[in-house]
């Protein structure tokens, strides 16, 4: 019998990244719309290893599936490590990725380009119904340009640029930015991981 294995998310993009990344595994990949789902996990979490571990525990208890939750982020030395875990949220409700990057390149305004270093981190969880928890993580470290370039992607890539790349998150294909994203990282090790436990 083929497992099924939640993705915790609302998104779509990811839900069909990993859906991609598993293909050849034996699992049936299924969403939080596909098993209804609709209950929202806060993220209480001051790391992204604990959002990611909340959030898988949760709905693997709901669902009662073997579930695959990630939490990620920006994390701008300069900063302090912020915006972190409220990467997605620090400008509040109904903001966009365009609000976000501005009030970013606000508080640098000024910093000169060697201080702008930061990095993307992704944390990776996978839980069972009975509680167990294994994570994974990946991380891409880069520089924070003082205006978007590229139209690809999405949250932070247009601002994001990777030197050895010498582009953004969003001039890079899908499949450039996953070879070396902070997602694609985590998500292969997890796959691993889950190989191991299938």
């Amino acid at each position: 019998m083929v497992q099924k294995l939640l993705i915790a998310t609302r998104n779509q993009g990811k839900v069909r990244e990993y859906r991609d990344l598993l293909a050849d595994l034996p699992l049936e990949v299924v969403s939080l719309a596909d098993v209804g789902i609709d209950y929202e996990v806060e993220e209480t979490g001051a790391t992204f290893e604990e959002n990611a571990m909340l959030k898988a525990r949760t709905y693997a208890r709901l669902s009662g599936l073997l579930t695959w939750a990630d939490d990620s982020g920006l994390a701008v030395d300069v900063l302090g490590g912020w915006p972190g875990v409220h990467s997605a949220r620090h400008a509040g409700p109904g903001a966009t990725d365009a609000d976000r990057i501005a009030i970013l390149l606000k508080k640098l305004q000024g910093v000169p380009p060697e201080k702008r270093t930061a990095a993307f981190h992704c944390v990776v969880a996978i839980a069972a119904p009975s509680g167990e928890v294994w994570t994974t993580e990946g991380t891409c470290a880069g520089v924070i340009l003082d205006a978007p370039q590229g139209a690809g992607g999405f949250g932070y890539d247009p601002v994001f640029f990777v030197p050895p790349l010498g582009a953004t998150f969003a001039q890079l294909t899908p499949s450039q930015k996953n070879a070396i994203s902070h997602r694609g990282i985590a998500a292969r090790r997890a796959k691993a991981l889950l190989e191991r436990l299938l």
